[in-house]
């Protein structure tokens, strides 16, 4: 079977993918974005309620040591805003019935949020890919190398493919783990290649997260800066998720017990409300509206080896010092591979950049 052979296919719809596929358009250069959910944004997930939108995935930046994400927040005319840290914060005990006040604490450097959600920056990268290059409701189950190209073959592990293409150069822009426990490469990696991207834990995916939305920032006239830590769980970890002083209010976190206990909880968002009841007063307890996100159910996030939460950020570097392979025809993105800032916003960019410039460009066939 004959193939046309697209330049480069982008495999993967998060940022990572997303930004690489907004650099390779300013180059004019054929490519194709294949997201195995039937949605962009990877783990930026950013549902909304009159204009407000959460952050269920990454929420933050830190514009004084990430210029690649100040630099594009500021080029696609976006806007962020100070993390809110005023006040008093809440410490509740692992015996529970104590909760006590403590004093808050401001992040350094400081911590920002984007207005809009941070899926505004995947929307604004959207507007300058065109519609028809993007193919969601595609995860790749096959990367075969060929003479002349690589084929990409698309559909469910076991399964009859639904799609193939050849493409001259291939980003592989998914969190390493996930690319090996889903993907069949031929030939063969190397052990040692396929052992290190197994043992690179996924940032996030044994996770769960939740927002919680409310008519008036009653912590906050409390005295209270929203930041409250728990030993007890469900929640570990709170914040104020507000955009300023703009309707509605939010209190957002993650939990703290694992992906296993989440799933035997029948009754988690009443144990969550009842926690935040406890910390904040009753009000917390009873949002206009509430979200929960829990990753480490996202078969495109999470594998069996991510149920366990991460208790601190891994060191992250690409995988055994690979950041390509099949003499450079497939390159290592997302942000787990990054060089610097691994598991940040600013490493899927970073990651981005390096997978498209300068090898991927010179390899393409297209126009300037």
């Amino acid at each position: 079977m004959s193939l046309k052979t697209i330049d480069t296919i982008i495999i993967g719809g998060g940022l990572s993918g997303v930004y690489a596929a907004h650099l390779l358009a300013r180059e004019n250069k054929s490519f194709m974005i294949l997201e195995a959910r039937d949605r962009l944004g990877g783990r930026i997930l950013s549902p909304g309620l009159n204009g407000f939108y959460t952050d269920l995935g990454p929420s933050w930046y830190w514009p004084d040591v990430n210029p690649i994400m100040e630099h594009l927040i500021q080029r696609m005319g976006l806007k962020g805003y100070r993390q809110f840290e005023a006040g008093l914060g809440r410490f509740e005990h692992q015996c529970g019935g104590a909760v006590q006040t403590v004093r808050g604490y401001t992040t350094t450097p400081a911590s920002w949020r984007l207005a809009g959600g941070m899926k505004s920056l995947i929307e604004k990268l959207l507007e300058t890919i065109p519609l028809s290059v993007i193919q969601i409701n595609s995860p790749v189950c096959e990367l075969k190398k060929r003479p002349d190209s690589i084929r990409v073959t698309v559909g469910e592990s076991e399964k009859e493919s639904t799609a193939q293409y050849a493409a001259r150069n291939v980003i592989l822009a998914l969190p390493p783990r996930l690319a090996a426990a889903t993907i069949l490469f031929t030939p063969d990696l190397p052990d040692n290649l396929t052992q290190a991207m197994m043992r690179m834990g996924t940032w996030m995916a044994g996770q769960a997260k939740f927002f919680a939305l409310y008519d008036e920032p009653f912590w906050r006239q409390a005295g209270l800066s929203g930041q409250a830590f728990s030993q007890r769980g469900p929640l570990g970890e709170i914040h104020d998720g507000s955009n300023n002083e703009k309707w509605p209010y939010g209190l957002t976190g993650f939990l703290c017990i694992s992906a296993a206990q989440r799933k035997r909880e029948p009754s988690l968002n009443q144990a969550i409300l009842a926690q935040l009841a406890a910390i904040y007063g009753d009000k917390a307890g009873r949002p206009i509206h509430f979200y929960y996100q829990d990753w480490a159910r996202e078969k495109y996030t999470a594998t069996e080896y991510d149920q366990r939460i991460m208790r601190e950020h891994p060191v992250y570097q690409p995988p055994a010092g690979c950041t390509s392979i099949w003499e450079e025809g497939i390159q290592f993105a997302g942000s787990e591979t990054a060089i610097i800032h691994g598991g940040y916003l600013e490493g899927a960019l970073e990651s981005a950049q390096r997978a498209v410039k300068p090898k991927i460009l010179k390899r393409c066939q297209g126009t300037n």
